[in-house]
Order: structure tokens, then sequence, then C-alpha cells
């Protein structure tokens, strides 16, 4: 019926001399028809809602299905972003949004507008889980979606209004939880992909979930998740760190409890019970949390993140897909807040080294030594959360009986390199996503050559053949073998570059410590590493 009613609009356009309705796409959905935007061989799907907005009682609340619509949906422009505090000046990273609301919980879709069966790329930005949205310049999905694939990026809330979690909501809440809404977003998008996507050309059974920094953090908790199995199929986790998390009402490895967390940080915004913080708008929950040093983090609630991510995985209880992680070079270079004081000298540094590490002390010694203190500093953080994460992802998925493949970001140009920024965190980016000239202002400028174009071409190709068929493969670019017993990698330097053990000893090292943390149970294990670690004991199940 509704077919017929738009071919009818169509050729009352064409009778008046007027455009047809019928020369913007549109798609019928279950949700909804949806009217949005070509953009020559690609259909663009802009602002299309998920979940219904999770505003006034319904703010800290599971997201709420979002009821089908009669008739066609304007989705020629992007949603707001979900309340987040604005960027700071002058970071490389800055790339604030034109509008913010509580009504964010939005996706949008790049389809090629030759339809078929197509892999499904949908995309979860970082930002710390307290900032980003997912139409940011550097997502576009344009370039993606020419290599043979549905894309789609999507919102999910940020902060306090995305992690809160409280006695008095855990009270209201069926399952007796809270926390999570954010991801619960994620799983909401996603069930939403696996509805509609078929509409646009897409194969509900072929998903990859997507991200880079806490977008990859995400990945890794939709992994770990029960009411997300089923959602996806691939994970590309860049730059993930499975640090640990808060648990609901259990004060563990040094963190108060989530609830705890809660109720102290209502206390700091002069919020004497529930209904007084949902008075409060939006806008000044998320600063008054900021200024509380409120940071968002997944919680063990038993529900949607049953335990600790090292236990579920460890357990071999995470999702049974195949992973392409990575990390880059120069992660912590442009994360400089995340580096403890530097010791004075290079016998403080051992001599501090030694008394954290005891019997790993020259393991570490070895690994990062006091000949450059500076750099030793910034390798021991990257490996100790975004090098030890990515293999540990590898290791977990190849013992689950699934490919994993791991990679190494260690490409450097001169904008980035003069600035002492070579391979910095998200650096990769722009590659993935052929992006390089939409990305944000500060952001040091990827020259346009032969060389770098290549690389991102190269890039796509392996990113977009692993969502197709979960093995990376490129034209004319080396072959990718998986993670393996043979510890395969493939480095992206100048050029790629495939070898086999990266960085030896570093995984070793970092699970060692990390087992040992989870064994005392007092001790959180995160950028707290080298010459910030707390005293690590040797435990009785620990090497």
């Amino acid at each position: 019926m509704m077919r017929n009613i738009l071919l009818g609009a169509a050729i009352a356009a064409l009778v008046a001399g007027t455009a047809p309705a019928a020369t913007r796409p549109v798609v019928m959905a279950p949700a909804g028809g949806i009217e949005g935007e070509s953009a020559g061989d690609l259909d663009i799907f802009r602002g299309v809602p998920f979940a219904a907005p999770p505003t006034g009682p319904l703010r800290w609340r599971p997201p709420a299905p979002m009821p089908d619509w009669q008739g066609v949906r304007q989705a020629r422009e992007f949603g707001a972003a979900c309340v987040q505090p604005l960027p700071r000046p002058g970071s490389i990273y800055a790339d604030a949004p034109k509008r913010m609301g509580e009504d964010c919980l939005v996706l949008n879709v790049w389809a090629p507008r030759k339809r078929g069966k197509l892999p499904v790329f949908v995309w979860i930005h970082g930002g710390s889980l307290f900032a980003g949205y997912g139409h940011e310049s550097m997502f576009d999905g344009a370039r993606l979606a020419r290599q043979g694939m549905i894309v789609v990026t999507i919102n999910y809330r940020l902060g306090i209004l995305g992690y809160l979690a409280h006695p008095a909501l855990s009270a209201e809440s069926g399952d007796k939880v809270s926390g999570n809404y954010g991801l619960l977003d994620q799983i909401a998008a996603l069930r939403w992909v696996r509805r509609n996507i078929a509409a646009f050309g897409g194969d509900p059974d072929n998903v990859t979930v997507a991200g880079e920094s806490a977008g990859a953090l995400s990945t890794t908790y939709l992994m770990a998740a029960p009411p997300a199995r089923g959602l996806f199929h691939k994970a590309i986790a860049q730059s993930a760190y499975m640090v640990s998390m808060p648990e609901l009402r259990t004060t563990a490895h040094g963190m108060p409890s989530a609830e705890a967390e809660g109720v102290r940080l209502a206390t700091a915004m002069g919020a004497p019970d529930l209904a007084a913080l949902r008075a409060l708008p939006a806008e000044t929950l998320v600063q008054k949390a900021a200024a509380a040093g409120y940071i968002p983090w997944g919680t063990v609630d038993g529900k949607t993140l049953p335990r600790q991510l090292v236990d579920t995985f460890d357990r071999g209880e995470q999702a049974p897909v195949p992973v392409l992680a990575g990390f880059n070079a120069g992660e912590i270079r442009s994360l400089r807040f995340l580096l403890p004081p530097a010791p004075a000298n290079a016998a403080t540094y051992e001599a501090t080294i030694r008394d954290r590490y005891r019997d790993l002390g020259n393991a570490f010694l070895g690994l990062y030594p006091s000949a450059d203190i500076a750099s030793s500093m910034l390798a021991t953080t990257r490996d100790a959360m975004y090098g030890w994460t990515a293999t540990r992802l590898a290791i977990k998925q190849t013992v689950a009986g699934q490919r994993s493949y791991l990679y190494f970001f260690d490409h450097g140009y001169p904008a980035a390199d003069d600035n002492g920024l070579h391979a910095f965190h998200a650096a990769e980016i722009p590659y993935v996503f052929g992006t390089a000239g939409d990305m944000p202002a500060a952001w040091p400028k990827v020259p346009d050559t032969p060389r770098e174009r290549a690389l991102s071409r190269t890039m796509m190709g392996y990113w977009a053949s692993f969502a197709r068929t979960g093995t990376p493969v490129a034209p004319g670019a080396p072959d990718w073998q998986p993670y393996g017993d043979q510890a395969n990698y493939m480095a992206f330097a100048q050029e790629p570059r495939p070898g086999t053990y990266l960085l030896p000893n570093m995984y070793a090292l970092h699970e060692a410590a990390t087992c040992r943390r989870r064994a005392a149970g007092d001790q959180p294990w995160n950028w707290n590493t080298g010459v910030a670690s707390p005293i690590l004991v040797r435990a009785g199940s620990c090497r």
C-alpha cells in the first residue's frame, strides 16, 4: 500500500512539473519508511532513531523501543549528539558537536545504491565514554561503504547519563541493577540493525561491531554481554583497554562499588534523592559530574556484564566471533595525562621498579630500561593498557577456536612526527575510514600523497574484507595470517609488513602483573603501571 502511495506522489509531481520525491532514496523498513539522500553511488540516511528519547522518567532506564511510525520519516540531517562536556580547546581530538540533547539515540547509514546482502559494519565512537558522537567528520562512512558494505555509526548515552549506578535506580529496576545504560543503548542499536538493515541492502547475519578507544572498550563489553549475543558476528577493537571495572554493590580491586560511587556523586552534586537528580538539566548534570571527578565505566552487575572482562575471557564465555585487534606505537604521546611523574634519575627509576615489581623487576627493566626514562614510560603505559589488551584478545579468541588478527600501527608522517606524536592514539582512524581530509582542525594534517593514499586503501581493504568474510585481505598487500601458534601480526609502518612475536615478552610481563593484582583483590589495573604500580606480591596462581 505504502509503495503505491509513494509511486502516486512521484507521478503527481511529474505532472505538476516539480522534481519527484522519488529522486531521494526511500527504504521501507519494518520500523517505517525512511527517506535519505543520494550521493553518487551511495544512499545516506542520517539521524534515524533506534530508541525512544531517554528523558524525564526514562532518564537512567534501559532504552525503550522506538514505536514504529506510519508514513516516511525524513533522515537527511544528523541528529543531536548525546549530552557531553565541550572538548578542551586546542586538543587534536576537538570536534565539538553542533547540537546536543537527550534525544540522541540515533544512527546513520551509508549504503551502496546497488542493493544486495552486503556485510554490515557498525562503528562505536570513542571518547572515554563521556564524549564523542557517531557523525564526527572522521567517521564519515562513504569511503568504507564503497568497499562494498553497509556502514552504520551510532550514538549512545555518555558520562553520568550513560553509566550512573545508584541504589535508588537499582531498586526501581526489574533486575535490581543500575548503570550500563550507554552499553544497553549500543545493544538496542544492534537490535534495530538486526531487524531493519535488510531494507538498506544489508545482511543481518553478517554484522561486524567495531570501535576505537572507548568504542573498542565497548566492543569488548559487547563480547562479554549476554544480551548482545547473536547480534554481531565479528569484532574489531582498535586500541581497546581491558581495565578493571567497578562492581555494582561490592568494593573490589581497589574500586568502590558503582552504587556507592553514585551516592557519593549525588551528594557532591547536592541531589538528596533520585527525583532531584532527574530534575536537573542534562547539561548541569554533566558539568557537575565532571567537577566531582566522576569517571564512567561499565559496571559488573551480573546481568549485562556478568563479571570482570578478564574473567569472562579466561572462562571462554565471550562471544565466539573472529576478532581483529591492535594498537598504536605512540598511543600515549597524545595522552600524556596518563603518565605519572618521572623519577629524578635512572637510579631512582630502577629502585622504584624493583620495589614495585619485585621478582619481575629484571624483566620489566629489560623491556623498559632506565637509559631513556621518557621513552620507557611512554611504552610502559602503552603496553600495560593497549598492547596487553590487543594481544590478550588475539590469544583468547584463538584459544576459543576463532580466527584472530593482531596489528601494530607504527606509521608516521611529518606533521605528527615533528610534534612528537608519531603513531599517536587514534592516528589510524583516517586511514581506516579514508577521511584524512575530514579530520578535526587541530589534528596533525595527513599529507595528500600517493604513499598515504595507498596505505589508506590497503587498510580499508583489510578492514572491509574482514567485515565481509572474517579474513583480512587487501589487493596487492601482504597476506595477513591469523595470530595462531606463531603469534602472527601485521605492522602498518610506511607500508604493511607481516611479522611474528610482536614486542617479545611484553604480553607475558603485563599478564603476570595483572594476574597478581587480580589475586590481591585490592588493586585496579589500568594506567597505574610502571613507577605508579602498586607493589606486586607473588601469588600462588600466577607465574
